[in-house]
C-alpha cells in the first residue's frame, strides 16, 4: 500500500462523498479509482452498465427495477 498525494479540494470532496456513500474516505477513493479505471478501459460502456456488470460479477442481482405507478402501489 502506498501514499497518494491529492489536492486539498479533492480530499474534501472525498470526505463529503464518503459520508453520503457510507464508506471510509479510503474506500471512497478506491471506489472512484476503480470505476475511473473501468470507464477508461471500457469507453463505450455507461457508468450504469459498468456498475451492473460489477454487481453481477459479485453475485448481486442487478436487474432493473420495475416502475410502479401510484395506482399499482395502492
Amino acid at each position: 500500500m502506498g501514499i497518494v498525494n491529492i489536492e486539498e479540494d479533492l480530499h474534501d470532496q472525498l470526505r463529503r462523498a464518503s459520508k453520503v456513500s457510507c464508506r471510509s474516505i479510503n474506500a471512497q477513493a478506491a471506489f472512484w479509482i476503480r470505476i475511473g479505471m473501468l470507464c477508461e478501459v471500457n469507453p463505450t460502456m455507461s457508468f450504469q452498465a459498468i456498475m451492473a456488470r460489477e454487481l453481477r460479477a459479485a453475485g448481486v442481482c442487478a436487474d432493473p427495477l420495475a416502475i410502479v405507478t401510484h395506482d399499482e402501489a395502492a
